[in-house]
């Protein structure tokens, strides 16, 4: 695992964790829940790697390491507003610039990955490059810290893959996935739990599941 960073067009510099894969058939960006880190995905990363799938965990802004703005001002996400959370957009496309410079892969060989909060910001980016192959949502919610979920998966492609997961204990969760799988016109797949919580706590929950992730990534971005 190599650590990476970029700087955002708003002057956030992020922090990341880049796990190469040897003949890669596509790569995987991963957006952690709140208030979890890029490590959350350590476990799924090695995982991708020993199925060709190259990944990048990134910290989002005033999470981890991430924490470094404009002029040395130090950023925490319990000190923001809607808008600042909102603001995250900025680090996934400057993570997608970063994957285009390595010339890694194009969006069309590309997965996103997330979880809660994470997961509506996966869904907002699909839905405006809708060139990107698939979107993992674990937990989305409608509507997080003014990061809604409907309006961008009502706008993906019928080209695009759509893993919707949540779990019954989870309540809104779950019940947002039932929504969410009605408007899409996405190619869907739903998985849901009974106990297994909120987010990245499902891998630990349920220990098939990142197995089970993996595999549904390398299958959405060979097609």
């Amino acid at each position: 695992m190599e650590k990476i960073s970029f700087v955002t067009s708003d002057r956030v510099t992020i922090v990341g964790a880049w796990q190469d894969a040897s003949g890669k058939r596509g790569v995987a960006l991963l957006l952690h829940m709140m208030p979890e880190t890029k490590e959350s995905y350590a476990e799924l990363q090695t995982r991708l790697a020993a199925a060709l799938i190259a990944s990048l965990a990134i910290d989002l802004r005033g999470h981890g390491e991430s924490l470094v703005c404009d002029e040395n001002a130090t950023l925490n996400y319990k000190d923001f507003d809607d808008g600042g959370h909102q603001a995250s957009r900025f680090d996934i496309q400057a993570a997608a610039e970063w994957l285009n410079k390595q010339q890694v892969m194009g969006l069309n060989r590309l997965a996103l990955v997330g979880a809660s909060i994470g997961a509506n910001l996966a869904l907002q980016f699909a839905a405006e490059h809708r060139e990107v192959a698939a979107v993992a949502a674990l937990s989305p919610g409608l509507d997080y810290r003014g990061v809604a979920a409907a309006g961008p998966v009502t706008a993906l492609s019928k080209n695009q893959k759509l893993l919707l997961v949540a779990s019954d204990d989870d309540s809104y969760s779950a019940e947002t996935i039932q929504e969410l799988a009605k408007i899409s016109p996405a190619k869907i797949t739903v998985i849901k739990f009974k106990n297994a919580g909120h987010g990245t706590n499902m891998f630990k929950a349920e220990p098939a599941f990142p197995e089970q992730l993996t595999r549904w990534i390398s299958e959405a971005v060979s097609d």
